[in-house]
């Protein structure tokens, strides 16, 4: 009855969340004293996942998951879980792992608890503590089924190694018909991902245009940073509409978010609540951006920004 836990990948390579999710897998396996065993779907090389805990690895090579499909990959799960006996399964809050987990939960008979910010509290009953109410709150839940599926948060467990290796072997599930198809996938490259990024500068309006981007992304380069945007400005055409964050665009769970010119429209500050360390550099001291920063900077974003990459190129330079 080992723990499962599905690693997700791209392109072969495992995504940052896959080690964070074994990690916290380990800790529960830790509890309940067994072991874990990690599913990973069309992934070149699965050794690393043995530094995160994962004792095996169930290794699923199949053309027909090249490209996600919740159906699919849900009823992969499924059999993946029941042919080990899982009564806890891991999954990250990526948004295909939120598309997935809620027909894994059905095909299961399980209880999912989503947005889980730390290990279990207790395993009997099994409790977790994860965020509420756009994460302003936080709440202990219990999950009363013999499954369980818990949705882990991103940045919030971080990764923990652990010495041994994973064992592998194929896994060949039964993948239903899949109704929908995927015909192509067009993604950003040579970017970091905001779903990934441990660090978020973001920008609004009081950038005045797209033509004023640039500081913002050399902020980011400087910091191994992602880009990210609020509504108006994505609304706007100044920014692509992937780099909006918000409750009505992707949400950001960083451990550092910088917020250049945005004023915090409350739809705003709930998608980016749950990043660890928040703050804010804006000309309106009223701004009630401030009221949820961690650090704020009242000034005019066109002299802050570049004294900072300065700064922090020079700082770099010592390292």
């Amino acid at each position: 009855m080992s723990v499962l836990v599905y690693t997700e990948s791209e392109q072969g390579t495992f995504k940052k969340t896959a080690f964070e999710v074994a990690s916290y897998a380990k800790a529960v396996a830790n509890q309940l004293g067994t072991t874990v065993t990690a599913v990973a779907i069309n992934a070149n090389d699965t050794s690393a996942l043995g530094t995160y805990g994962v004792d095996k690895v169930l290794n699923i090579s199949n053309s027909q998951l090249d490209k996600f499909n919740a159906n699919a990959y849900a009823a992969a799960l499924k059999q993946a879980a029941e042919s080990e006996g899982a009564q806890v399964v891991v999954v990250s809050s990526s948004a295909d792992s939120k598309y997935l987990a809620p027909l894994l939960a059905v095909g299961l008979n399980a209880g999912y608890a989503t947005n889980v910010v730390a290990a279990p509290s207790s395993t009997s009953p099994f409790t977790v503590k994860r965020t509420a109410f756009t994460n302003k709150a936080f709440e202990n839940t219990q999950i009363n089924t013999d499954v369980k599926i818990v949705g882990v948060s991103n940045n919030a467990f971080g990764l923990v190694e652990n010495s041994g290796s994973a064992s592998a072997e194929e896994f060949s599930p039964s993948i239903p018909e899949l109704g929908v198809t995927v015909e192509s996938v067009d993604k950003a490259t040579d970017k970091v991902s905001i779903a990934d990024a441990e660090i978020v500068v973001s920008a609004g309006r009081g950038l005045k245009g797209p033509e004023n981007w640039g500081m913002v992304e050399e902020l980011a380069d400087v910091l191994g940073a992602a880009t990210a945007c609020s509504k108006p400005v994505s609304d706007l055409g100044w920014r692509p509409h992937s780099e909006h964050v918000g409750q009505t665009g992707k949400p950001v769970a960083s451990n550092l978010y910088i917020a250049i010119g945005i004023s915090g429209a409350i739809q705003h500050l709930a998608g980016i609540n749950a990043s660890k360390v928040k703050v804010v550099i804006n000309t309106d001291p009223e701004a009630p951006f401030f009221k949820a920063a961690d650090y704020g900077v009242v000034g005019d974003a066109f002299q802050v920004v570049p004294e900072l990459i300065e700064k922090l190129k020079a700082f770099k330079a010592q390292q």
